[in-house]
Parts: C-alpha cells; structure tokens; sequence
C-alpha cells in the first residue's frame, strides 16, 4: 500500500483501471442492486479531478446496466469487457459484430436454465451471458461444467471465446477481451504510473497485458492465482488504497 501511494504521489501521468463487480462494490443476488455507493462515488469524483488522472471502470457489464448503477458517474467506461467504450460521454462500439452467431448459442444457455433453477441468460450487445449466482451451488457448478463442454465444442470454429467468470458463463467474439482494450489505450498515450485492479478471471487477460510494464501495478481482489503483481483481501483495501490516493 505504501509502496503504490508513493509511486502514484511521484507520476505526472496517471492510468487507473477499475473494475466494478467484486471491486468496488460487492456481489449481489441481483446484480442491478450493486449500486455505487456514496463514498466510493465521491472517491473517485476526487480522482477524476485530480491534475494528469486518467480513470476508467472496465468491466463486462453492458453498458446501459453500468450507466445506471454509476448514477451519472462522469468517468470513462470501456464495459462488455471492451467491447463498447464511453470517452467524454460518448459510446461507441471498439469492434464491429452483427453477432449471427448468438442463434447457435442460445439454444444451449436456454437448456441450462431450464435444468438450473433460478439461473438466468442475459443477452448484451456483443456477448451472451448465462449467470447463476443465485442457483443451487452445487447444481450450479455441475451444469457449468456441461455447458462449458458443449459450448468449447462449438466456440473455435466461430471465432468465438468463452469467459468462465465469477458464477457467469460468458461467450463474445475472440477478439474481444480486457486485455486488448488496454492495450488500444496504451498505443495513444504513456504513462508512468498505471494501476490496474480486479477480482475476477476476466480480469487476468488485463493483468497479463500489464505484465512486463515495469510502471504497471496490478492487484487482484481474492484468492486464487493470478498474474497480477499484489493480492488485496477484499474491496475494503481497495476503498483504502483509493482514500490514500486523495489524502
């Protein structure tokens, strides 16, 4: 902690990478009532106005669904795990995908909620989500693990990817992913301090990215392995890394 306030305290050019989920604000039941709470709201006010910030939430939210719990927010967003972008206000979409290939998938999301009892399929732009956090644990894993087997069958030969996220099982086009949306962002720009923080797998292709970045700082959120840098336990040191940020 002490180490990454100094580095921050000493650039001239920051980048800060956020995700939402399991970072700044902890998992629900129903993933609308993840709102952002009114301190880590006016957090990250003080890190957007601070002089040579770049700030971003990247996460694989659509981005209506991360317009709203934001509550106007005025921050960059990159969301459907950068797919879609908000620069200055703006979305526009980082890829271009008519997506035919969702009429092949869904029939196979649709079966796994019919045998998982309060799972759901959540359709986004450029990507199909099966979520079923609020599922029976174990029947909710055993039928990941069969979707998974299913869909793998089927992903390669459509240029297709799955996520195996946090109780989520995500497919979108290959060529999307965190990994790349911050790559894209470093082509335009260097920086000298980047912070890059997460909880999830998704978030392990932004880590990689940063890996030989010797001014990249990375954090995963939790346990389990990862290439990030640091492990924090929970969101609360991130919320105390952020206070530290803008003392």
């Amino acid at each position: 902690m002490t180490e990454l306030v100094e580095k921050y305290r000493k650039a001239t050019n920051r980048l800060i990478l956020l995700d939402y989920d399991g970072t700044l604000v902890s998992y629900y039941p129903e993933p609308g009532a993840a709102l952002l709470p009114d301190h880590i709201f006016h957090l990250l006010i003080s890190l957007l106005d601070t002089p040579n910030n770049e700030v971003y939430i990247i996460t694989g939210r659509s981005s209506t669904e991360i317009d709203r719990v934001l509550n106007n927010l005025p921050i960059n967003i990159i969301a459907e795990h950068g797919a879609v972008m908000r620069l200055d206000g703006v979305w526009k979409n980082s890829i271009s995908d008519i997506c035919l290939w969702k009429k092949s998938i869904m029939p196979l999301l649709s079966q796994a909620t019919l045998k998982c009892p309060k799972s759901f399929v959540e359709e986004k732009r450029f990507s199909l989500a099966w979520h079923y956090r609020n599922s029976d644990p174990e029947l909710g894993y055993a039928i990941s693990e069969e979707l998974m087997k299913s869909l793998s069958q089927m992903v390669h030969s459509a240029h297709l990817k799955i996520l195996n996220g946090n109780k989520v099982i995500e497919i979108l086009n290959a060529a999307v992913g965190k990994g790349r949306a911050v790559r894209d962002l470093l082509k335009h720009k260097n920086f000298d301090f980047i912070l890059s923080v997460g909880d999830d797998t998704t978030d392990e292709e932004m880590f990689e990215s940063l890996m030989d970045i010797q001014n990249a700082f990375t954090i995963k959120i939790g346990p389990g392995s990862t290439y990030a840098r640091y492990k924090f336990a929970d969101i609360l040191e991130v919320e105390r890394l952020l206070q530290n940020f803008t003392e």
